[in-house]
C-alpha cells in the first residue's frame, strides 16, 4: 500500500488496517512455520506495510499533541 494512499485515512481507519495486517502476518508466520507458505515475498511485505502505518499512527499523534501544526 502507498504512503500516499495512508495519509488520506483516519486514524479509526489506519488502526483497522493496523489489525488486518497483524492477523494477515501472523496467518503467513504459521504458513512458514509448517512450509506451507508459498510466497514468502508476502511476509516481507506485511512487515514493510505495518511500519509504514505505525510510522503515520506517530506522526498524527505528534501533531494532534503539538496542536496541529506542522
Amino acid at each position: 500500500m502507498k504512503i500516499n494512499d495512508l495519509r488520506k485515512k483516519s486514524e479509526t481507519e489506519l488502526a483497522e488496517e493496523l489489525l488486518g495486517l497483524r492477523k494477515e502476518q501472523f496467518n503467513l508466520r504459521m504458513q512458514r512455520a509448517t512450509g506451507q507458505l508459498s510466497r514468502p515475498d508476502q511476509f516481507e511485505k506485511a512487515r514493510k506495510s505495518i511500519a509504514r502505518i505505525k510510522t503515520l499512527l506517530t506522526e498524527q499523534a505528534r501533531q494532534k499533541k503539538a496542536g496541529g501544526a506542522v
